[in-house]
């Protein structure tokens, strides 16, 4: 055998073990990422609002609903004061939504809960079904809209657009109505879209929909993002000239293939201040 089959067959054989492995373990190693983060100009009454972020569980035949019971448990060990789930609910088929409702209603948050649909939401014509899921889960679906709530007796606004690749998204319609220096969180499934978002009275945008890269590799990162998840791919970064800051979540569950590498699954709890 040659020098360079021998090269050859322990490069596919690395690539199996990490195959093997992204696949088999990491895929399944959700990790509870908590940061504060510093809001120009927010509010002193609103500061230690504790905020659980989650995104893109895709449930479908490689994430189920024991995966799903795991997440609500774990964001219910946090105790937070609102929470935000930023679409792709769904991979492909709506057939576990039944089971999965009375799971997410579960999930407790006094201020509450708010979610947008993202792409795979609509991609298969279903975003309707997955919208009164949600909405029977408690959730407070934000299509181009925002609802307040309040914190210490201080008004708290949390906006969302609709779906920006396959929805009518409208930044405008969902701010509409709020006074000019109020706090507002808004949801956006596209993390790319902060750069629209940054133009307006936005002090936070959360996202999904790059998974993180799904696959990273030591000294290069992310190898393939979808489209309007390529700039801001994963974590906190800032857009604009007013630096708003943008968190996108790595998500939860998978698309394309079922491997993460270097990219765990995450729960994201944001202190505000």
């Amino acid at each position: 055998m040659t020098k360079g089959m021998h090269w050859l067959l322990g490069l596919l054989g690395v690539g199996a073990l990490c195959g093997a492995y992204g696949y088999g373990w990491e895929r399944h190693q959700l990790e509870v990422v908590s940061l504060s983060i510093t809001l120009p100009d927010w509010p002193q009454v609103l500061k230690g609002v504790r905020l659980v972020h989650f995104s893109d569980t895709h449930l479908g035949p490689y994430w189920g609903l024991e995966q799903l019971q795991r997440v609500v448990d774990v964001i219910n060990r946090e105790k937070p004061d609102l929470i935000c789930f930023t679409g792709d609910l769904v991979d492909e088929s709506t057939r576990l939504l039944s089971a999965a409702v009375p799971m997410l209603r579960g999930l407790q948050a006094p201020l509450g809960k708010f979610a947008v649909l993202g792409n795979h939401d609509w991609r298969y014509g279903q975003q309707d079904v997955i919208h009164q899921a949600l909405v029977d889960a408690d959730f407070q679906v934000l299509d181009n809209r925002h609802v307040r709530t309040e914190y210490k007796g201080a008004g708290l606004y949390v906006a969302g657009v609709d779906d920006v690749l396959h929805g009518t998204p409208d930044v405008q319609a969902a701010l509409a109505g709020i006074a000019p220096g109020e706090p507002v969180i808004l949801l956006v499934h596209e993390p790319d879209f902060a750069d629209v978002a940054a133009r307006h009275h936005v002090h936070l945008q959360l996202s999904g929909h790059s998974h993180g890269g799904q696959v990273r590799l030591p000294l290069i990162g992310h190898v393939l993002t979808p489209p309007l998840g390529q700039k801001y791919v994963s974590g906190l970064m800032q857009a604009g000239e007013r630096k708003m800051p943008v968190y996108t979540s790595r998500g939860l569950g998978t698309t394309i293939l079922p491997v993460r590498f270097l990219c765990r699954p995450e729960v994201t709890v944001l202190t505000l201040v």
